[in-house]
């Protein structure tokens, strides 16, 4: 194995977004290149099926997917843990081959703290209420990307500082605002009620290590964001965690397109049980 690959314990990932334009497939697999971990956590929304399209595949999501392969068939432990995006294949939770798990959610005792990682869409009410209209915005939110990717290529050509559209919305919408702070409230709070030390999300796209105290008991609030805005991916190695952020090429992209069959039965597990599942290991399968 390579030497000059970094040493890890353990890597988490989450939103990839495979499969759209604003997945940033180029920094990913430059990233998977760099690293050795002993354990690899894909937190949800890895492949985005609510926004899958056959004829748009391009070869860098390709060979990111080929790179995690790889990765388990050299030893490193793959976990994939589902979120909304890639939901369809939550039937198949509990499924193992080789190195690589299909789960909800996955706890780890890292030296000797209980550390509690899923997706997280499991707390957003907007989706499990309103799942339609949140499909709707995933929609809208890939045409922003696009949108941004376009004005960023005039930005570089003239010069200008590249900016993220979703950002600026996201920091001048007080309810956006209101929201990420209750998504992680609940985390905070179901975390410390089930005695876990550290709790890890993904979901938001909004990249965080911060430390939580409600009353007298302390909890490890950490998000793994993303890779359309942020690039980003949470790190653990000698005891500590890190918020590892990658730089952005300006490399122009590859876009091979390949061809796959969408003709399979969809049977997504109800939310209640999902719930229980991963909030109070009710043993849903």
């Amino acid at each position: 194995m390579n030497k000059d690959k970094r040493k890890l314990d353990l890597v988490v990932l989450s939103d990839l977004h495979l499969g759209t334009y604003g997945c940033q497939s180029e920094a990913i697999y430059e990233y998977l290149q760099d690293i050795d971990p002993k354990i690899l956590v894909l937190n949800g929304d890895i492949i985005d099926i609510w926004s899958f399209d056959k004829k748009y595949f391009p070869e860098f999501h390709i060979r990111v997917i080929q790179k995690i392969l790889k990765m388990a068939s050299k030893g490193t432990k793959v976990y994939y843990l589902l979120g909304n995006h890639d939901e369809a294949i939550r039937r198949y939770a509990d499924f193992e081959l080789g190195n690589i798990k299909l789960c909800n959610k996955l706890v780890l005792n890292l030296d000797g703290k209980k550390t509690w990682i899923f997706h997280g869409d499991i707390f957003d009410l907007s989706i499990q209420h309103t799942k339609f209209l949140a499909k709707l915005g995933g929609k809208g939110y890939d045409l922003l990307i696009l949108l941004n990717a376009i004005i960023n290529k005039f930005c570089d050509r003239f010069g200008f500082e590249k900016f993220s559209l979703s950002k600026k919305i996201k920091e001048s919408i007080k309810q956006a605002v209101k929201y990420i702070n209750d998504f992680e409230q609940t985390a905070i709070e179901h975390a410390i009620d089930q005695g876990y030390d550290q709790v890890i999300c993904g979901h938001l796209h909004s990249p965080v290590i911060r430390t939580a105290q409600i009353e007298n008991k302390k909890v490890v609030y950490l998000n793994s964001g993303d890779w359309v805005e942020n690039c980003s991916a949470l790190e653990y190695s000698n005891s500590e965690w890190v918020l590892y952020k990658h730089p952005i090429s300006n490399k122009k992209k590859k876009t091979v397109s390949h061809n796959f069959e969408n003709s399979f039965h969809i049977n997504i597990p109800n939310t209640q049980a999902l719930y229980e599942d991963i909030v109070f290991d009710s043993g849903y399968r």
